[in-house]
C-alpha cells in the first residue's frame, strides 16, 4: 500500500469527481428511506462501492459517514439503515432505525472494509449476525424495530441473499473462512443452486 505509485493513483482516486460526489452525498447517511434491496442508487449500495474502491476511514469525509453509521445501533449491537415497513407487512407505518439480514452485513462489511474491523462495536456486530445462522443457512432476519414483519417467504426457508452477503463478509476475517457457519453457508448456497429447479425461496 505504501509504493509511490500505489499511493498516487489513490490519492488521484479520491481527488476523481464522482468520487469526491459520492463521499458528500453520504455524509447525509442514513439518507433516503431503505424501499428495496435490489436499487443499487441507494446508500446502502453506494458505501459498499466506496469500501471496495479502497476508502479508507481515516480519509477526509470518510470519517464522518462511519461516525454517523455507528451512531445508530439496534439494542443487539447491529448497525442499522432507515426503514419504513407498512402496517398490512407487519411494520408500523413510520420511519424508523431497524436492520435485516439483507443490510446489515453490507453495512459491517463496509466498515470493515474501511480499515476499522478490530472495532469492538465492529466485531460485536459480526458475532450477532453470525449467530443468526441455522442449520440450513442464514433465514431472512431482521431487528425487533420492525415489529411483526419477519421479510418475505417461508420461516424455515434460508435467504439467498443474506447468505451471500454473509459469506461477503466472512470472507474479510481470515479466522473466520473455515469455521462451520462459512462452510455451512457456502453449502447452502450450493445447494440452493443445485436444486434451483425443484426447490426456489420466494423470490428467487
Amino acid at each position: 500500500e505504501d509504493h509511490p505509485e500505489v499511493e498516487k493513483a489513490y490519492h488521484d482516486l479520491m481527488n476523481f469527481s464522482p468520487v469526491s460526489s459520492l463521499i458528500r452525498e453520504l455524509s447525509e447517511w442514513p439518507g433516503p428511506i431503505l424501499k428495496s434491496h435490489k436499487k443499487a442508487g441507494h446508500f446502502l449500495h453506494k458505501l459498499v462501492f466506496l469500501a471496495d474502491i479502497g476508502l479508507r476511514s481515516d480519509h477526509p469525509g470518510v470519517e464522518e459517514i462511519v461516525q454517523r453509521i455507528t451512531d445508530h445501533r439496534s439494542p443487539e449491537g447491529v448497525f442499522q439503515v432507515l426503514v419504513n415497513i407498512n402496517p398490512r407487512y407487519g411494520g408500523s407505518g413510520e420511519d424508523e432505525f431497524a436492520w435485516m439480514l439483507c443490510d446489515a452485513p453490507l453495512v459491517t462489511y463496509a466498515l470493515v472494509k474501511f480499515g476499522i474491523g478490530e472495532k469492538q462495536e465492529i466485531q460485536d456486530s459480526l458475532e450477532f449476525l453470525i449467530k443468526l445462522q441455522r442449520e440450513n443457512g442464514w433465514p431472512c432476519a431482521v431487528s425487533s424495530q420492525v415489529g411483526k414483519f419477519r421479510g418475505p417467504g417461508s420461516k424455515t426457508d434460508p435467504c439467498p441473499y443474506a447468505n451471500l452477503v454473509m459469506l461477503q463478509l466472512l470472507a474479510q476475517f481470515p479466522a473466520k473462512r473455515d469455521d462451520i457457519e462459512a462452510r455451512r453457508g457456502v453449502e447452502t448456497m450450493l445447494s440452493l443452486w443445485n436444486q434451483r429447479h425443484e426447490n426456489r425461496p420466494y423470490l428467487f
